[in-house]
This record gives structure tokens, sequence and C-alpha cells, in this order.
């Protein structure tokens, strides 16, 4: 459950990074202003700091950033065929 959440509280800041120009401050905070969010998920979902939860949600963590992406490109494309 936990790694769903991750992935969903992900997609809005890939959507937001894949925008932002490589490197630049906006890319930087799509990346790492959802990282305490991944924080609180762990703590209060009671997941502790064992090692094999990190493989999982760092997984969900970037697939979410990486389909967030996909989706603003998909919604770019879908949009500009559509132009008159």
């Amino acid at each position: 459950m936990a790694s769903i959440l991750v992935f969903i509280i992900n997609l809005p800041f890939g959507y937001w990074r894949a925008r932002a120009k490589r490197l630049s401050v906006p890319w930087l905070l799509a990346i790492h202003l959802p990282v305490p969010l991944v924080v609180s998920i762990r703590t209060f979902g009671g997941l502790g700091w064992q090692f094999i939860t990190f493989p999982i949600l760092v997984g969900s963590f970037f697939t979410g950033q990486w389909a967030g992406g996909r989706l603003r490109d998909w919604r770019a494309n879908r949009v500009k065929g559509h132009a008159p």
C-alpha cells in the first residue's frame, strides 16, 4: 500500500519535472519535495527502516516520477494533435 501511495504522490512531481530544465531549481525541487512525504508514509505506515523496503519504495518513487513525465508528454502530444 505504501508503494502505491509513493507512486501516486510522485505523479504530479514527475509531470512538473518533465517540463523543467534539467538541473534547474524547479527540476531539483520536483525531485526532492516529495521526499519528506515518502519519509512520512514510511514512518506513519509503520514500515520502519528495514533495508528490504528501500528498493520497493525507491522503485515506486522513480516509477511515479517517470510515469508523471510520460503523462505530460502524452498529454502534450494529444493536445498538439487536436490543434487546428
